[in-house]
């Protein structure tokens, strides 16, 4: 396991630097004729127009709190500090947010909100700021920051994400995340269409996870334990390995290399739009069996860093 302290988040050299201002001017920018996503919908953002993603200048949040359900790495002894972005750029069938996500549950927050959000998780003592599902929203969450930042924001970043993300937008990011939390969802683009809405997702997210693992590397845990910088990859196991999990692994190991951290996560249920007779073959959990045969496919890939907290529900 890589262990080192790191006494700063990385933010802070840009912020001295004033290249955290330059990016946040740049990213506000982008909003007047949106590409920051994959989805390419070229709407002016800053008119408050919207459109696959339904967000428009300012950024929806459902909730912020000190979360406990993530990784031990992540969440420690106090939390980790989730701020959850409503609607997303994917339209996941089976998403266990769907309320969030889909139905758009939240409020529209201005920077000083948000910058106030992140000041207040760092107040209750959590480990760390983790930005879930900010795809769309780069530009909010950069202008949010300066001004937390300037109010002594000293927590790491984490940005929790399905990797459905614009090259332009991680590129915004580099030097200011210091952990990448990229879910790699689906291998298959036939899979991606009919689960997520996006046939490119699976290329997507292989250029996005490499762009990813370029600025902050492998995972780095502190003495505590406690990850302080690098990619912490997600893979949520699907029932009839609709996921492509063997290939996904596979990828894994030759392109990111044997000390990628992974999770693979079992805790699939149906949620969403499952219930409809379109999807019978996910309308299940995921077997003890599938979970078994996922481990199994991460040996093989020859990876040696793996989140041991298997949850199975079962219907």
């Amino acid at each position: 396991m890589i262990k080192l302290r790191k006494p700063h988040p990385a933010y802070l050299e840009l912020w001295h630097s004033g290249e955290l201002a330059r990016r946040v001017e740049l990213g506000l920018t982008k909003l007047a004729d949106c590409v920051l996503c994959p989805r390419n919908c070229h709407v002016n953002r800053f008119d408050d127009k919207k459109k696959v993603c339904r967000s428009g200048r300012y950024a929806t949040v459902s909730s912020h709190f000190a979360h406990f359900g993530e990784e031990r790495c992540l969440r420690g002894n106090h939390g980790s500090g989730a701020i959850f972005f409503s609607w997303c750029n994917l339209r996941c069938v089976f998403c266990q947010n769907y309320e969030i996500s889909w139905a758009g549950e939240g409020r529209s927050t201005k920077p000083e909100e948000l910058a106030e959000m992140m000041l207040q998780l760092q107040e209750q003592g959590c480990h760390n700021i983790n930005l879930v599902t900010p795809e769309h929203v780069v530009p909010q969450i950069l202008e949010a920051l300066l001004l937390a930042v300037e109010r002594d924001l000293r927590l790491p970043l984490v940005y929790n994400t399905s990797a459905y993300d614009s090259l332009d937008s991680l590129r915004l990011m580099d030097g200011i995340v210091d952990i990448y939390m990229p879910d790699f969802k689906f291998w298959d683009p036939g899979s991606a269409r009919r689960y997520a809405k996006a046939p490119d997702y699976p290329e997507t997210a292989r250029s996005a996870i490499k762009e990813m693992h370029r600025q902050v590397g492998p995972l780095v845990i502190d003495e505590h334990g406690i990850a302080l910088r690098g990619v912490l990859l997600r893979h949520l196991i699907m029932p009839g390995g609709v996921a492509g999990t063997e290939e996904i692994m596979n990828w894994i190991g030759l392109e990111l290399g044997p000390e990628t951290y992974v999770n693979l996560m079992a805790q699939y249920r149906p949620a969403g739009r499952v219930a409809d007779t379109e999807y019978p073959e996910i309308n299940r959990c995921v077997s003890p069996s599938e979970f078994e045969q996922a481990i199994d496919a991460f040996h093989s890939a020859g990876l040696i860093r793996l989140d041991r907290e298997p949850t199975f529900l079962r219907l």
